[in-house]
């Protein structure tokens, strides 16, 4: 196989690997209903088993991005998936609390290797000209694993129960290392790739670009967060609709998305490729364009109906999408293969630990005022994320 077809090979394992991701993390949301039924697990020992995946995904954020690093996108990546699908195969073994919450933070250990391990897959396979369709590519298969979570859960446990909505998924995940294992390294990169500097871990701190992305994803996570966990309880109280009705409408944002995903990254690098523009000028072009895009989000609150809701919604994933996959590619554009991975680590850490942190601040605004203060900031943080990313990094550029 040339060394063309082998690259995108690459990406499509990439797909597959974060889709997985998103589909494992989410089998326990669907399932829980039916395990509080054998189990007796309570609302309150549901909030901690979230709160135990968050806590192993945050600190594996940071300390796999780094270990990544050092050791490389496939080693990384095929120990990453091995341990959040063997824990996925345990959650389908469990018979108490106790097991469980070990089992999630596990899953939380696994995972959070998984974007730091894609982002340094994608900057050791592909170069500038073809970087950002590379990541969206690869980003794209989280959305659909996130899609495809709840109708494929209900499929497994409705035909052989629930146990084994997490084993068959965690068995596809073991299998995907095993065929990943037979992927060469890296491919070699031209003498003009290599021109980035390195830097040791305690070196990262002294580099203002760094505290850039991480406040950023710091800002701009909980956003994220809020709209997959609370959409669909916005959409039950404040709008009215059914159970059935939610389930047959909360995939649409998440497939514009991963969309997106893809088509933020084909947009980027043909701005690059086609139309001579800068690295700066591309990643940042289409993160304004994303920015300006969740200005919508405050008329969530105010729309007349909840298909125009779902749809403003819609709009607000896609421009995430657009963001996302040129704010990973920025990150390789800066630290190439050297910290890269470091870089998204940190910055997802940062994330995860906002996320923690504003979640229970989140029920008491829902509780005492609404939703509507919260649709609000949602649309203000891109911008301001945007405002951050010029102001800090002035030119998107390697590190010398």
């Amino acid at each position: 196989m040339n060394i063309i077809k082998l690259r995108w090979l690459v990406a499509g394992f990439l797909f597959v690997a974060t889709g997985l991701s998103f589909l494992d993390r989410q089998v326990l949301s669907i399932a829980i209903i039916e395990i509080q039924k054998e189990l007796g697990i309570t609302n309150v020992q549901y909030g901690w088993l979230n709160t135990f995946f968050l806590v192993g995904y945050a600190i594996m954020f940071t300390l796999g991005g780094w270990l990544i690093d050092r050791y490389g996108g496939k080693r990384g990546l095929a120990i990453s998936v091995g341990i959040w699908s063997i824990a996925n195969i345990f959650h389908g073994l469990m018979n108490s609390f106790a097991h469980l919450a070990s089992f999630r933070f596990l899953l939380g250990l696994g995972e959070g290797g998984c974007f730091p391990g894609v982002a340094k897959s994608v900057s050791e396979w592909f170069d500038k000209r073809e970087r950002a369709l590379a990541n969206g590519i690869a980003i794209g298969g989280a959305a659909l694993g996130a899609v495809i979570a709840p109708p494929l859960t209900i499929w497994i446990s409705g035909n052989y129960g629930w146990r084994w909505g997490f084993i068959i998924p965690g068995l596809i995940g073991v299998l995907w290392v095993i065929c990943w294992l037979f992927v060469p390294g890296k491919r070699p990169l031209k003498t003009e790739e290599i021109a980035v500097a390195k830097v040791s871990f305690g070196e990262i701190f002294k580099i203002r670009q760094v505290w850039a992305f991480i406040l950023i994803r710091f800002l701009l996570d909980p956003v994220l967060y809020f709209i997959m966990f609370w959409t669909p309880k916005y959409l039950s109280t404040e709008r009215g609709l059914t159970y059935e009705h939610i389930g047959n409408s909360f995939w649409i944002p998440f497939l514009a998305l991963g969309a997106s995903n893809i088509m933020g990254g084909w947009l980027s690098d043909k701005l690059v490729n086609q139309y001579r523009f800068s690295i700066n000028r591309s990643r940042k072009t289409v993160m304004g364009i994303a920015a300006l895009l969740t200005l919508g989000a405050p008329m969530i609150a105010f729309v007349s109906s909840a298909g125009l809701a779902i749809a403003l919604m819609t709009l607000f994933m896609f421009a995430h999408g657009f963001w996302i996959t040129n704010y990973i590619t920025s990150i390789a554009d800066i630290f190439g293969s050297s910290a890269t991975s470091t870089v998204v680590g940190l910055s997802g850490t940062a994330g995860a630990l906002s996320s923690l942190l504003i979640n229970p601040v989140i029920g008491f605004i829902v509780s005492g005022i609404g939703f509507t203060p919260l649709w609000t900031m949602s649309g203000l943080m891109y911008p301001l994320g945007f405002l951050i990313l010029v102001l800090f990094i002035p030119k998107i550029s390697p590190l010398k």
